[in-house]
């Protein structure tokens, strides 16, 4: 390779390691699986920025107290040029009700005039692209309440609810093959496939086992999240990578 060309591969790596498009993620402050999955998953070409706020665990609390820090959290995500923020807790943004959840959008928008997205919405589009009535649910949670009032309330049913009552730092103390076994223990002929809700645990790694097994479609938040960031910046990221790890969702982007 004569010095013109070595110098031209040079450019071009150093062009193609640049993302073409970036994510801002506000996670829970307790949230210690979100990060090192979106960077194991991501495609090339798709970067991950994270900042954490107070909203989930002890700290959950009534919406108008969470907002001043949602906000700074945007605002400090929106110094880096993210082409759209995530607020990125399952739990926390389906037990606001879908009308809650577009309140917090409105707190991200305002403080950064970036468009914005929540993990509740992105979860209940592919639930939807999956044709999924009718679910098995499967959290850590102490109580499953509100994921099933707002599923409920968007047409979603669920006819197993399945509640571990951890503590959120010992989330991720259940493995993917334990939440295997506990998908295979709550399937029926009632179930159209399992939404397995939270963003802090190991659930991404027994999508495809669980769907190998059961065959049936498997919803996760990060998954989740992860597909719908890769349909609203398509463009910018085509042409999508196949990601059979991730299951039967990522056939949809």
């Amino acid at each position: 390779m004569n010095v013109v060309t070595a110098v031209e591969a040079q450019a071009d790596t150093s062009t193609h390691a640049l993302p073409r498009a970036r994510v801002g993620l506000i996670i829970p402050s307790v949230n210690t699986f979100s990060e090192p999955q979106f960077n194991r998953f991501a495609p090339k070409g798709l970067g991950i920025h994270v900042a954490r706020a107070r909203v989930a665990g002890p700290w959950k609390r009534p919406l108008p107290e969470m907002a001043p820090e949602i906000a700074t959290s945007a605002q400090l995500l929106s110094d880096c040029a993210p082409d759209l923020i995530v607020f990125h807790c399952t739990d926390t943004s389906m037990s606001q009700g879908p009308r809650g959840e577009g309140k917090i959008l409105d707190i991200v928008r305002d403080a950064t005039g970036i468009d914005a997205v929540a993990t509740s919405r992105l979860v209940l589009e592919a639930l939807q692209v999956l044709g999924l009535k009718r679910v098995a649910l499967l959290t850590p949670y102490m109580s499953n309440k509100p994921i099933i009032d707002y599923l409920d309330a968007s047409g979603v049913t669920v006819v197993r609810d399945v509640a571990m009552k951890l503590a959120p730092l010992d989330f991720g103390s259940v493995t993917p093959a334990e939440w295997t076994t506990l998908a295979q223990e709550n399937d029926g002929p009632d179930v159209d496939g399992f939404f397995l809700s939270c963003t802090n645990t190991t659930q991404i790694d027994a999508i495809a086992g669980i769907e190998a097994k059961l065959g049936k479609p498997v919803v996760n938040s990060n998954q989740a999240v992860l597909w719908g960031c890769l349909r609203k910046l398509g463009a910018a990221l085509a042409p999508p990578p196949a990601m059979p790890q991730l299951g039967r969702l990522m056939q949809h982007v």
